[in-house]
């Protein structure tokens, strides 16, 4: 009986997982209307609770608490011993050295959907995928998961994709409305692409700035991937892109790399044939900046691939340039066939694939493929924020725990300089599992093989940082400890002022912290010593006497220091060198009460970059508005005000309440194209040309290129364009370190330039960054523009009445991973006053 009563239970449970429901049978709109995230969730946790397949893993919570998750889809045998297949495969790679019991391999194939929230196929097509993958009928793609193991992430972008999804079922109805007009294709702003703080999570995955990527990338580096999917959609009249990606590939992907792209696109192209689905390879999608969700795992030793469907802007259906008419059950179709045939690919490869891998890894430790060695980063302030990115990839790094004399490259200069090395200078070695990441970050030239190129082309850390670095092309033998040496902290009974360097992003949220405290601060405008204290420009002091009615003055001070470790204690007033702490160079900060504007005409990843500056990184209160609401304001119940890169279109009397708002004593930063609102205007020295021979050279100039141009190629066109642009280069900047704008930032500042906008030095305002006329640079600049940049000004202070204006033509906290630029907005908004 006992028998009997197993065997219809075994039954029973084979019968539900024999009628496993697909998302269409489940979600009664699927493929008609986007899904809610919950409904996903659900989704996927109806297929874990009915199938021996999948396995479930929450790996942390977005900004707005929604649940970041992975699925672990294979065999029921392989999901019971995933933990010893993922160790073998780590030691197998050098990434640990514990060496497991068990040699178990299999392929495994993380697969990234939605990382734009607003690309909805994408996440759309994940439940498909997994059902695919899943279903009891489907023996084919149980064939594939005997050998390998399938992670899934249904949504990179939890919050962007609700943002985007809830206002697309508050203005959708019954009918669809495929013509363009209607306002389900026209997406309010900020939009829903990037997360909660409008960062494009798809240029995050190097600098790790959000906290989707910070805890997605814990998750990645425990399982390393040899396959990494990432799938998104673009504008909705594009056929779908798959790999082989476009030029310029960077010189460190692999030629196995290269072949499975080659693969990949024969095995899809063959499927799409098939169904007379349109497509395209080899154009736009290149494989180059490091920190896409193709390239980073690409230089992590993976395959990596993006995957773009037509459908930004679809809505539900839309109707295309060729009379078709797009559906979002379309979208998840092509992804579906497209993400299934990279699985049965890896599957169909797997010795292959994990032999190539390997390889990759020995290589990495043994024959590092760039041509520095050894990278030497000096004890600086900002290398604390550095030793952190360096940890979040999981790149190795000492510290010198000895002196020795070397000669190497100085990133600085530009050339082979002699340099010691000292006590607590970090020490990277680019013979290690993750040498080729290592490499790509701090190679300070990359060679394009390809003008034509989809983002920045420069990023080398030392100038990202401004940090003193060099580039050895051995490996260096010196002795090394694993973390610096932490100063032990004697609080004296009585201290007269507590001194606080001002050297890195710490540093700002010290200062943001102290003043929402009420506690009185100043700042030095000239070098002092004070015994063995030596202060620079910029750095902060807190004296006793300015904070009488702080409690416990010596007690409370460390209390609130304690993030930062290199403050000390100053016993006397009296310096030994320079002047007095009582002196007029030593000025009380003003607490900033900030404005920051917003709204569908400034750029919703800029405006971004500030917020989370602002929200994250100093933790300081700023106001939002939208522009459109500035009339409706008192702007003097601030004393800042924010003007992130945008087109501002506002009214004359807007634009007057922001002129009496500076010259009574405001101050206004303005950058990028927020610059428009002050160029060429009355009572302000902001324009293009500072003479008339300069507005004259530059029109005679572009008379020549004009008629050059007339005897060129039509088909040429858009290779020509890049002559007069930059998609991003580091370009050198001399700085007048006198003015509080520069301080901290160190000898020269290397901006990172990503627009074509420029303006010669100006006249009768502060030129704190310029760039010189035989300036260095790194990354692709247009021949044309490249000619055009010298002498032109970066970041300069204006005084107008007894306010002032900040212009940043290049904007400091682009993807918030440049960390010198968050030094100088960092100055801008404390130090300049």
């Amino acid at each position: 009986m006992k028998k009997l009563l197993f065997a219809f239970l075994l039954a029973f449970s084979l019968s539900g997982y024999a009628q496993l429901k697909s998302p269409a049978d489940f979600l009664p709109e699927y493929g008609k209307q986007v899904s809610f995230y919950h409904e996903i969730e659900t989704y996927f946790k109806y297929l874990k609770e009915n199938s021996e397949y999948i396995k479930h893993e929450s790996y942390g919570f977005t900004s707005q608490g929604r649940s970041l998750n992975v699925y672990y889809i294979s065999t029921p045998e392989n999901l019971k011993n995933l933990e010893a297949i993922r160790d073998y495969h780590l030691y197998s790679i050098g990434m640990t050295d514990k060496k497991p019991a068990a040699e178990t391999e299999k392929a495994i194939v993380w697969l990234s959907f939605n990382v734009h929230g607003n690309e909805i196929g994408a996440a759309e097509s994940s439940m498909k995928v997994a059902y695919e993958l899943l279903n009891p009928q489907n023996t084919t793609t149980k064939q594939w998961l005997e050998n390998t193991i399938v992670i899934l992430d249904p949504c990179l972008n939890p919050d962007g994709f609700s943002r985007y999804g809830n206002w697309l079922r508050d203005i959708s109805g019954k009918n669809l409305h495929p013509e363009l007009t209607d306002r389900e294709h026209i997406e309010p702003w900020p939009g829903g692409r990037q997360n909660h703080y409008a960062y494009d999570l798809n240029r995050d995955w190097a600098w790790q700035t959000q906290v989707e990527t910070q805890q997605r990338m814990v998750l990645y580096n425990r399982w390393m991937p040899e396959v990494h999917v990432d799938v998104h959609e673009m504008g909705y009249n594009e056929p779908y892109f798959f790999p082989p990606a476009a030029e310029p590939f960077h010189d460190f992907i692999t030629k196995p790399q290269r072949d499975f792209h080659n693969v990949i696109g024969e095995n899809t192209s063959k499927k799409f044939d098939a169904e007379g689905w349109n497509y395209y390879t080899r154009e736009r999608f290149d494989l180059f900046y490091p920190s896409y969700g193709d390239t980073y795992p690409s230089f992590n030793g993976a395959i990596g691939m993006t995957y773009e469907q037509g459908g930004i802007g679809a809505g539900r259906a839309v109707l295309m340039q060729n009379g078709n008419i797009l559906t979002l059950q379309d979208r998840i179709n092509h992804h579906t066939v497209a993400v299934l045939t990279a699985v049965e690919t890896a599957s169909g490869r797997k010795e292959k694939l994990i032999a190539d891998f390997k390889a990759y890894f020995k290589d990495s430790r043994q024959n590092p493929k760039g041509k520095y060695k050894t990278y030497v980063i000096k004890n600086d302030g900002k290398a604390e924020q550095l030793a952190v990115m360096l940890k979040q990839n999981h790149i190795q790094f000492a510290y010198a725990d000895e002196t020795k004399k070397l000669s190497g490259y100085h990133y600085q200069s530009d050339k082979e300089k002699a340099f010691s090395v000292e006590s607590g200078d970090m020490i990277i070695q680019a013979s290690q599992p993750k040498s080729v990441l290592t490499q790509v970050l701090f190679e300070p030239y990359q060679r394009l093989s390809d003008s034509l190129t989809y983002d920045i082309t420069a990023w080398a850390l030392p100038h990202a940082f401004g940090i003193e670095s060099y580039a050895l092309k051995n490996a260096l033998v010196i002795k090394t400890r694993e973390s610096k040496i932490s100063n032990t902290k004697v609080l004296p009974e009585t201290a007269y002022a507590f001194y606080i360097p001002w050297n890195n992003r710490t540093s700002a949220k010290i200062a943001a912290s102290l003043l929402k405290k009420n506690v009185k601060v100043r700042y030095s405008k000239k070098n002092s010593a004070f015994g063995d204290i030596k202060l620079n420009m910029g750095d902060l002091i807190v004296l006793k006497s300015d904070n009488t009615k702080l409690p416990e003055f010596e007690k409370t001070m460390a209390g609130l220091l304690a993030e930062k470790n290199d403050y000390s204690v100053i016993k006397s007033g009296f310096s030994t060198g320079g002047t007095d702490l009582g002196g007029e160079n030593f000025q009380l900060l003003k607490a900033p009460k900030i404005l920051l504007l917003s709204g569908k005409n400034v750029s919703p990843t800029d405006f971004g970059q500030v917020w989370f500056y602002m929200d994250q990184i100093i933790d300081y209160p700023v106001s939002i508005l939208d522009a459109d609401y500035l009339g409706m304001i008192n702007l003097t119940d601030y004393n800042t005000l924010i003007l992130a890169d945008g087109w501002y279109d506002l009214s004359d009397s807007q634009r007057k309440s922001i002129d009496d708002f500076i010259s009574k004593g405001g101050k206004t930063i303005a950058i990028q194209n927020a610059l428009s609102l002050f160029e060429n205007r009355e009572g302000y020295n902001l324009s293009q040309f500072a003479t008339n021979e300069e507005k004259d050279a530059a029109k005679k100039q572009s008379d020549e290129e004009a008629l050059t141009s007339r005897f060129k190629e039509y088909q040429k066109t858009e290779r020509r364009s890049v002559s007069n642009g930059v998609p991003g280069a580091i370009i050198e900047n001399v700085l007048d370190k006198t003015h509080p704008l520069s301080y901290g930032l160190g000898d020269k500042y290397y901006s990172l330039k990503t627009s074509d906008k420029y303006f010669k030095v100006l006249k009768n305002v502060w030129n704190v960054a310029y760039v010189p006329e035989n300036y260095k640079s790194y990354g692709f600049i247009g021949a044309n523009l490249k000619k055009k940049l010298g002498n032109t000004v970066s970041f300069a202070v204006e005084p107008v009445g007894r306010g002032k204006v900040i212009y940043m033509v290049d904007n400091p906290l682009f993807r918030g991973f440049w960390e010198n630029g968050n030094l100088l907005f960092s100055n801008a908004l404390f130090l300049v006053d």
